[in-house]
């Protein structure tokens, strides 16, 4: 999910807001809902909570156990799996190593539970009788999240806060099981099925979170709420010093909270542009409104429901791009689902691919599709020659975990500019109408899902494209470009 420049990825992050907002289609039935009740201390750099999970069983096995993936442990010291990559440590420890992490003081409606996993990224919950299919269990926590003083998707910025991926979450279920997966430091390693949210975060007085539609103040403190339907992640941005500016998406308020950007209504209408063409090419946009918040961040940025998240040091002309990026992973992931652990190439192309397409209807931003496709072609046949002549051969496969890519460049050129490659491929071989009728298929049916690759290829068929091959080719790492 996070969109990579040359020297700075970028991704998205979702704000806070009392509206309702839905993923919209792909889900029928009971989902798991999570109401989270928390109070930021920026003195100790804490964040203490406490949160009830209704955790509804969607499998047709019998549940004894439900396992939850622990993010913030990715910052506590000795972690095997490192959160941000030795490239950009550097820029995120910004005041040298710093450590972070969550610890429990109690879960109720258990057996028993233990942190438990490769890397202590699990909390394993043992349940007092069994789960069985569509019943519901109810579990509650109360845990303390330290944070580490990095510029990265949790922790402490220089002037800015994100907590994001801070609670613990209900690991997806699949044929083997509940699905473990460690943090990585390229990409985004999380997979999440939809959930139901009720939060409200207690902040002192002075710090805005960006995006919250109701604020409530008392003795020195405000409380913001957020209530979200059918999404697939909550987070926030803190902060004390923002400046922001609004437009209209259609019905859709858009805002851009900064901290010294030159050019805040560029900005602002980067994200309003870009929000309006990929639903009117795309698909409705699902959420009640889009905020796009300038942070403290080592990438471009960071995505999640509703909020893009992009870094303060971001070169003036990368701007738009980036935006644009991360408004269309508001489709390509938060909307429709992937497995962006093991098929990053699928969101993560597909969301630079759709920027090229928006960059290309408006030239006001100075970048065409054509530009876009051509530099991916030439940054990846850069990383081939050099990669061939370095070991002799490349491992250019785009199906593959996380951990198994050697670095930055790497995931970039396999999941980036392989990717949009790839759909530029797709386009051609298609042709304008099937591409566009397919893409739209996609989203139409996965909302609020996590589709496959074969789901996605299936969507080119419906509409008399014959895809399979070629897509395998290039995720399978066999095609020659």
């Amino acid at each position: 999910m996070r969109k990579i420049l040359s020297v700075t990825m970028c991704g998205v992050l979702l704000s806070p807001m009392l509206a309702l907002a839905a993923c919209g289609g792909g889900g029928s039935g009971e989902r798991t809902f999570y109401s989270i009740r928390a109070e930021y201390f920026p003195e100790e750099r804490k964040l203490c909570a406490e949160m009830e999970a209704n955790i509804v069983n969607g499998s047709d096995n019998a549940w004894e156990e439900v396992r939850f993936f622990l993010a913030p442990n990715a910052y506590r010291e000795g972690a095997k799996y490192a959160p941000v990559s030795e490239l950009y440590a550097p820029a995120a420890y910004y005041n040298g190593q710093s450590y972070g992490g969550i610890t429990f003081s109690a879960v109720g409606g258990a057996a028993g539970y233990a942190v438990c996993g490769e890397d202590e990224n699990v909390l394993s919950v043992a349940l007092e009788e069994p789960l069985y299919p569509d019943e519901t269990a109810k579990l509650t926590f109360t845990f303390e999240v330290t944070l580490a003083e990095i510029s990265h998707r949790l922790g402490v910025g220089r002037e800015t806060v994100n907590l994001a991926n801070f609670y613990p979450v209900l690991e997806t279920y699949g044929r083997e099981g509940f699905c473990d997966r460690v943090y990585a430091p390229y990409g985004d390693p999380f997979v999440t099925a939809c959930a139901d949210y009720d939060v409200t975060l207690t902040v002192p007085a002075e710090y805005t979170v960006c995006g919250a539609a109701e604020r409530e103040e008392s003795g020195g403190k405000a409380v913001y709420s957020l209530r979200a339907q059918n999404v697939r992640d909550v987070a926030f941005v803190l902060g004390t010093a923002f400046e922001s500016v609004s437009a209209e998406a259609g019905d859709v308020p858009v805002t851009y909270y900064y901290l010294d950007d030159a050019d805040p209504a560029r900005t602002l209408a980067a994200a309003k542009d870009s929000l309006c063409y990929f639903a009117e090419t795309f698909g409705e946009y699902e959420y009640p409104q889009y905020v796009v918040v300038q942070t403290d961040f080592p990438y471009g940025g960071m995505e999640y429901p509703m909020l893009s998240m992009i870094a303060r040091d971001l070169r003036e002309g990368d701007i738009p791009l980036v935006v644009a990026h991360e408004t269309a992973h508001q489709w390509w992931y938060a909307m429709v689902g992937s497995d962006q652990y093991n098929e990053a190439w699928q969101d993560e192309g597909l969301a630079e691919f759709s920027a090229a397409l928006f960059l290309d209807e408006h030239p006001e931003y100075g970048v065409s599709y054509a530009d876009m496709v051509a530099s991916s072609e030439l940054s990846y046949r850069a990383f081939y020659s050099i990669h061939a002549q370095v070991s002799g051969a490349a491992d250019t496969r785009m199906s593959k975990p996380l951990t198994e890519f050697t670095g930055e460049y790497e995931y970039r050129n396999l999941a980036y500019d392989k990717g949009v490659i790839l759909f530029d491929n797709l386009r051609t071989v298609a042709g304008d109408k099937r591409f566009f009728a397919a893409l739209s298929d996609y989203c139409a049916r996965y909302r609020g899902a996590i589709a496959s690759p074969a789901d996605m290829v299936a969507c080119f068929h419906r509409k008399g494209a014959r895809v399979e091959e070629l897509v395998n080719s290039f995720t399978d790492g066999k095609c020659i470009i």
